[in-house]
This record gives structure tokens, sequence and C-alpha cells, in this order.
């Protein structure tokens, strides 16, 4: 049987030179001193603050009219949740690469009816409040249309809207128990009780916080933080919070996208996809790297080898 023939991209010659000794245990303590002064040092210098993570309960404090203002959306149906589409809701086209809708293909897996999962789910769950329950069964048993009518009219005066003494002022009319609703909403978030009432979970480990999540990114108040902050987007920030896991480092290729033409600009409506189909790609090639002839032979051409081991090639 003939000898397998040698492939210069992919097998590596037999070597015929000359051994030197190597202290692997010296080169491994240096390298971890190095790594470890300079980590103490960049953490010194960059480290970002050690933020308390944002909840329900800390937008209602501070923002109460911006809560209750998203909560009106959720329940409108008007909210960037409520519209999304998939893998929430049918409310949106959701997003496509060219006349791909591949969030369509996926479908709803994630169902989300925001004005039952984020404001009358919630509220049926706060006990001993007579007047919230007639409110509430008030607002079920209405049809769709009058129900529209006291959002409507709900929705008109919210730009009056004030918090008085903790409760959530609008002077609109004929608006049913909508203004219960969203006061007592308001309430329960400001109790922190909205935060545990949101967070799915069937069992004994409830960490599904995707509904509290949506629903803050709804609002206005997450936005202001971050501006202040400068971690927005546009500002090119990042911050990894202690007790974040995994936090962010690890996304700023995936957020960088989104900066940039064509993802901020042709492609703004459908970034979402545009940067997941991005990313997907560019996995994919550094996944197959040792199976792509040229690119597979650049560490032996550009020979950078050489000076990690130069001492031996000294020799």
């Amino acid at each position: 049987m003939s000898k397998k023939g040698f492939r210069p991209d992919v097998d590596a010659p037999e070597y015929k030179g000359k051994y030197t000794p190597y202290d692997i245990i010296k080169e491994g303590t240096i390298a971890l001193v190095v790594v470890a002064l300079l980590t103490v040092l960049l953490a010194f210098v960059f480290g970002s603050p050690d933020e308390r993570a944002i909840t329900i309960k800390t937008w209602s404090d501070n923002a109460p009219v911006d809560f209750a203002t998203t909560a009106l959306s959720e329940l409108n149906g008007t909210s960037a949740t409520a519209t999304y589409g998939a893998p929430y809701n049918h409310n949106g086209d959701g997003q496509a690469i060219g006349p791909l809708n591949l969030a369509k293909l996926v479908g709803v897996h994630i169902p989300i009816d925001t004005a039952h999962d984020f404001v009358v789910g919630p509220l049926r769950t706060q006990p001993n409040n007579p007047k919230l329950t007639t409110a509430l069964a008030t607002w079920t048993t209405a049809s769709t249309s009058t129900q529209t009518a006291w959002l409507d009219n709900y929705t008109k005066a919210s730009s009056k809207m004030k918090v008085v003494n903790g409760n959530v002022i609008v002077p609109a009319t004929n608006a049913g128990p909508v203004p219960i609703m969203i006061n007592d909403l308001t309430q329960m978030a400001q109790s922190g009780a909205l935060d545990a009432a949101l967070v799915a979970g069937h069992g004994f480990y409830t960490t599904n916080y995707t509904k509290p999540l949506l629903f803050i990114s709804d609002g206005t108040y997450l936005a202001a933080v971050a501006q202040k902050q400068h971690i927005l987007g546009e500002q090119w920030g990042m911050m990894n919070e202690t007790g974040m896991y995994p936090g962010q480092p690890w996304l700023w290729l995936y957020t960088m996208l989104y900066q940039i033409p064509p993802y901020s600009t042709t492609w703004a409506d459908n970034a979402d996809i545009y940067v997941w189909a991005t990313m997907m790609i560019l996995t994919a090639g550094l996944l197959l790297v040792p199976f792509i002839p040229g690119i597979r032979t650049i560490p032996r051409k550009v020979k950078v080898y050489r000076l990690i081991w130069r001492e031996h090639y000294e020799a």
C-alpha cells in the first residue's frame, strides 16, 4: 500500500531539528502573575460601578408616571412588546431577512398577551381589595368595543397624568375601570409584588425574567438610566455588573453591529435578525477554520509560532 501523500496545508512535517529544554512551570507562573496584575490594574482603571439591578419596584418608585403610562400601553396594546410579533404574539410581522420572514417561520413560542400578562393577570393576585375585584370583573365582562372606548378616553387624558399622595391621577371621563386598574397596578409595583407576580415558573426555582424585562424595556426609565451611565448603544458603552452572569463583555461584538451601517440604517427595522444571522455566520466560520483551505494555513505562513518558540529556533 502506498504511503499517504504529504499535504502542506494540513499535515505537519516530521521535525528533525534540535531540541532545547523548556520549563513550563516557570512560563506558566510568569503568565499567571502578569495576567493577575493586568486584571487588577485594568479593573481598577476601567471597572464599572456596582449598580443595583433595576427592578419594576425601582422603576415605579423613581418614575411612577412613566410606569403608569407604560402600563397603559400594555393594556391598550400599543407597547413595543405588544406590537413586536413573533415569538411573543401575532400583532406584528416580526423580524425578516429580505422576503424570508424567519420570525413567522419560528412562530409564537413565548406567548405574551401584554394586557393580561402585565396588567389584568397580576392584579388578580391582589387579595382583599373589593374595589379592584369589582373593577376587574367589569373589565373582563365588557365587550371589546367598550374596553376600547374606555382605553381611548383614558389615553387621551393620560398626557396630564400625575401622581398625588401615591395615587395615579388622570382627568379622564367615561374610562370605566381603567383608572382603578392603572392606579392599583402602580401601587402593586411600588410594593414589590408585581416583580414576583411577573416571574414565570412552575416549581421551586422561578428564574424566568422574560416578562419583567420586557415590561421594563417598554418604558423610558431604563433608557434614561443607561444614558446617564453612558451605556446606550449609540454611546458605545458597556457595563458588567457583579452577580449578572454571564455579563456583557462577551456581547461586545453582538451589540456593536447595531451601531454601524447597514444594521443601523438600511436594516434598522429588522436589525435583530440581521445581527443574529451575522453572528451565526461568524460563529460557523470560527468553528470551520481548521477545514477552510487558505485560512487554516495562515498561522504557518505568518510564522508567529517562531516568536513564541524563539529560543527553540535560535538553538
